[in-house]
């Protein structure tokens, strides 16, 4: 590369460094502890985690680790190929299976990451995927204000323009309706999409008033209205059998997204839906085509996460989290700080409102030895910024209640 690219590169990441936003500088996880409640060492240091999307502790659970290990010494420790070439590892299919079963839909299809799902799926709803393509183009996206980055990304790979394309005010079914209205007779189609819970404040949408909404207008447009949810961090945590925002709700999307990655402790995206949706993502959706599955080893451990909601721990596990939620919010309350008292998912956030003060409480906590992490602006908007506490099943409440009175020392040196 030139010497004044790089230049340019060089100054746009001091500009991120100033501004206190910038990302590249991970801390080294050296390993974890084998507590109950493991911690991570970093430095040489054990550090209690308050920042894992990892909500059961699930990607520590023994069943996990040995059906890993067992999917990885029969298959291997990694697909070979895409599975349109190599051949598709009976592993996948199990998990597919096992997927479409937990969530009582036809099929499901497994993908390398929610991100990717959003970015394949997207694309594959609002427009065909070739110029041969008898899906129709004409259609319009609406999309929530606060929608995750995976989903704004998808809406960018569908390549269409700015008429084709609407927002909604944030958790606003009455303002989707509006948008409805005002776009009858102009598109053959509309795809809503929405993130189930919107991860920087733990709060849902509610999906039955959007379902409500999009059926109303179902017969005002030819090809009808498609809801897209992406639930991946509350599909496994949220509801009374961890089935997330639609069994909150009492309702359901066309087609839903999840993951892995989070309450499911281990790796990889997922889509689910009927049959013939699940199939045509099957033949057009990009990341899945061309991009390598998960490993046969995370294949085997997501299956044996499934599994295990379904049986008596899976609800003791949830059981717990609802628990630790709770006693968190009461020792917070007690406590008098500003956090969000709607929120009953995992995802708890502190009030903070200025982005240096955060930074700063993060790095005290961390050198108190606790994980956390600090959200500022433009991830949220300018004043709301936070310390995101995630709360996890194995969480114990002696965790729990160190890690507030650690805050309320902290208060006396770091106000906020």
């Amino acid at each position: 590369m030139k010497k004044q690219f790089l230049s340019t590169l060089q100054q746009e990441l001091s500009r991120l460094d100033t501004v206190g936003i910038s990302k590249r500088r991970e801390r080294v996880i050296e390993k974890f502890t084998d507590d109950p409640s493991p911690q991570a060492v970093i430095q040489k240091k054990a550090r209690r985690i308050f920042n894992s999307n990892d909500y059961l502790g699930l990607r520590f659970h023994p069943a996990l680790k040995k059906a890993e290990h067992e999917a990885s010494e029969k298959y291997g420790v990694g697909p070979g190929a895409v599975r349109f070439i190599s051949g598709s590892l009976e592993i996948y299919h199990e998990l597919e299976h096992e997927i479409a079963k937990f969530h009582n839909r036809e099929d499901a299809m497994v993908i390398s990451s929610a991100f990717a799902a959003n970015v394949a799926v997207i694309p594959c709803f609002i427009k065909g995927q070739s110029k041969d393509s008898l899906v129709s183009e004409n259609a319009l996206v609406v999309s929530d204000e606060l929608n995750h980055r995976s989903i704004i990304e998808g809406v960018r790979a569908a390549s269409i323009d700015s008429f084709h394309k609407a927002i909604f005010k944030h958790m606003d079914a009455e303002d989707l309706r509006r948008v409805l209205k005002e776009n009858e007779g102009k598109f053959t189609r509309v795809v809503v999409v929405t993130d189930g819970i919107f991860s920087m404040l733990g709060e849902y949408q509610d999906i039955k008033k959007l379902r409500a909404v999009c059926d109303a207008f179902e017969q005002k447009y030819e090809e009808g209205i498609v809801l897209i949810v992406d639930d991946a961090h509350g599909v496994g945590c949220f509801g009374k059998t961890g089935r997330g925002v639609e069994e909150v709700c009492g309702a359901r999307a066309d087609i839903l997204v999840g993951t892995l990655g989070k309450a499911f402790g281990v790796d990889g995206g997922y889509i689910v839906g009927d049959t013939i949706a699940i199939d045509y993502l099957r033949e057009a959706a990009a990341t899945y085509i061309y991009s390598n599955p998960i490993s046969p080893g995370a294949a085997g451990a997501g299956v044996a996460a499934f599994e295990l909601m379904q049986r008596a721990e899976g609800k003791k596990l949830l059981a717990q989290s609802q628990h630790n939620i709770a006693f968190f919010k009461s020792l917070m309350k007690k406590e008098k700080f500003q956090f969000s008292a709607d929120s009953h998912h995992p995802i708890q956030p502190l009030f903070v409102g200025d982005s240096i003060i955060a930074k700063s409480l993060a790095q005290a906590l961390f050198d108190e030895g606790f994980l956390v992490t600090n959200i500022n602006y433009p991830v949220v908007p300018k004043g709301r910024d936070e310390i995101r506490i995630q709360i996890s099943a194995i969480h114990t409440e002696e965790d729990i209640r160190i890690f507030v009175e650690t805050l309320k020392k902290l208060r006396k040196t770091i106000k906020f």
